[in-house]
């Protein structure tokens, strides 16, 4: 069964999220994630949400993303992310 992380960041510091950009891509590559939402314009539908950069991955199951998340590549995207932004980062099994 396949597995979605998704994500909705408020970033404030532009060039340090780049950093995180660049270090949690090579990560997504390393462990099979197949990226569906990468920010984009974003249209609130109902109630009162206020998204920031919305982010969907695809994983094949709960066991390849936790291993993606809890890995030494995407640990160092989140260090690199510290300050410039702030995460919000669900894990959800699907269809």
């Amino acid at each position: 069964m396949s597995a979605y992380i998704l994500a909705d960041v408020t970033v404030h510091n532009p060039e340090q999220y780049a950093e995180y950009r660049k270090w949690s891509t090579e990560a997504m590559q390393a462990h099979g994630a197949e990226v569906l939402v990468r920010g984009g314009s974003v249209e609130v539908l109902e109630g009162p949400w206020q998204p920031g950069r919305l982010v969907v991955l695809k994983f094949p199951s709960m066991e390849k993303a936790r291993a993606f998340y809890h890995s030494p590549e995407y640990g160092r995207a989140r260090e690199a992310r510290e300050g410039a932004a702030v995460m919000r980062m669900v894990l959800v099994e699907g269809l």
